[in-house]
């Protein structure tokens, strides 16, 4: 039964991802509102798709969403870089600049007004990182970035990346560590969708002013101390598999 569901879930999901590619290609010539719109839209689908493979999700904690924030998120799967543009009414993504070279959808990422970050480019990347978030600070739109840079599997250690205090630093905008265990349910680099819950915890805001270093012991500890209560039961029910 997960194989069928799976097959149905993908089936709806990147069809109905190629259609919304080609239908919204006019929008490209109209305000980014319109992207951003397209945006929840695709996230909205797939929340719904995703019911037919037994996947739902669940918020709790203060989302802060009538206040400018950057949101640093937990990146287990490509479920949050698609419905969390839905939960979070669309904040600036950053995201790596690899996925602007994408068919039609970089063509999206970019007239959204994500920020792109090279990460080839060190020292050079990180400055340009800056100047774009303080430009969509200006704007009043939150920001969303994966402080680890990368999906990193459900129990799996991976360092945090110096961006997310550049964008703290810059800005002076409060950051909301978020918790999520989306990758038990949407696997980082599998094709089979399980039943399940999403749980997605937006923790306690860390306010503006502190160091690099205290900044980031207090980022990775809330997050990853929530990271293990999530994970948890699903590696528990592995270990004793």
């Amino acid at each position: 039964m997960v194989y069928l569901r799976s097959l149905i879930f993908n089936i709806l999901f990147y069809g109905t991802t190629v259609v919304l590619a080609f239908l919204v290609l006019p929008a490209l010539l109209l305000p980014a509102a319109v992207i951003r719109a397209a945006a929840r839209l695709w996230g909205w689908v797939t929340v719904h798709a995703l019911r037919v493979a037994g996947g739902t999700h669940r918020l709790s904690g203060d989302s802060h969403a009538n206040s400018q924030v950057i949101y640093a998120a937990k990146h287990q799967s490509a479920w949050e870089t698609v419905v969390l543009a839905l939960l979070l009414h669309t904040p600036v993504f950053v995201l790596k600049r690899e996925l602007l070279r994408l068919p039609l959808l970089g063509w999206y990422f970019s007239k959204a007004g994500c920020i792109a970050v090279d990460r080839s480019a060190g020292m050079r990347a990180l400055r340009k990182l800056r100047d774009d978030a303080v430009a969509a600070a200006a704007s009043g739109r939150s920001i969303l970035i994966f402080p680890q840079g990368t999906r990193v599997a459900p129990g799996v250690e991976h360092r945090y990346e110096i961006g997310v205090f550049a964008l703290y630093e810059a800005t002076g905008v409060p950051v909301v560590p978020v918790a999520l265990n989306s990758g038990h349910v949407w696997g980082r680099n599998s094709w089979l969708k399980r039943p399940g819950r999403i749980d997605v915890e937006f923790l306690a805001p860390i306010e503006p002013g502190l160091s690099r270093r205290d900044f980031m012991e207090r980022l990775e500890t809330a997050i990853e101390t929530r990271m293990a209560e999530l994970d948890a039961p699903y590696l528990g029910d592995k270990a004793a598999g």
